[in-house]
């Protein structure tokens, strides 16, 4: 009896440690196939939206404020207009980055599509070709919670998906954009 019950306990270890380190790949294509069926209900249970808000914004506010330079900043007209375009930047994450921004991103990308005639059989009442941003990304464990998925944008800049495992489940909770690098 206590075999069997070592041999259960100790298959269900490995199970759950299979699909821990699973977890990862398992969001990815599941962030993949709701962006190819535009399903913002899939994508939410893949995304943690309201920490990739945080972050994006953190970002985009870091960015402003580096742009602006020293003697902006040190001005109080400069200190205020990076203030404005840093709420500015916030709110237009706070609108795009929602399930209901991304079906809109994802509808109008579709629609583009069709009126420059890349869709599945290039005629423009075909399905346009499915997005597929982490197709050639690659993958990487950098903690046992968290995870990247680096792609390139055209001009060859890196963009890292961050997936966060909390608890058995991982989660894309940061797009880290390419705002200081240079082409190349």
């Amino acid at each position: 009896m206590n075999k069997v019950l070592l041999t259960i306990i100790l298959a269900l270890l490995v199970a759950t440690g299979g699909y821990v380190v699973a977890g990862p790949y398992l969001a990815i294509h599941g962030i993949s196939e709701a962006i190819e069926e535009r399903d913002t209900a899939q994508l939410s249970r893949h995304v943690d939206f309201p920490k990739l808000r945080v972050n994006l914004k953190a970002q985009l506010s870091d960015y402003v404020v580096r742009r602006g330079g020293p003697e902006l900043q040190s001005s109080l007209l400069g200190a205020v207009a990076l203030g404005v375009a840093g709420n500015l930047a916030g709110a237009g994450v706070d609108t795009l980055v929602t399930p209901v921004g991304i079906g809109a991103l994802l509808e109008g990308q579709g629609v583009w599509k069709r009126v420059i005639g890349d869709t599945a059989g290039g005629d423009t009442y075909a399905p346009p070709t499915p997005a597929r941003p982490l197709r050639d990304a690659h993958h990487r464990y950098e903690s046992v919670s968290r995870f990247t998925a680096t792609t390139q944008t055209r001009d060859g800049r890196d963009i890292v998906f961050v997936l966060t495992r909390d608890g058995l489940r991982w989660r894309l909770s940061n797009i880290i954009l390419p705002l200081e690098q240079a082409p190349g």
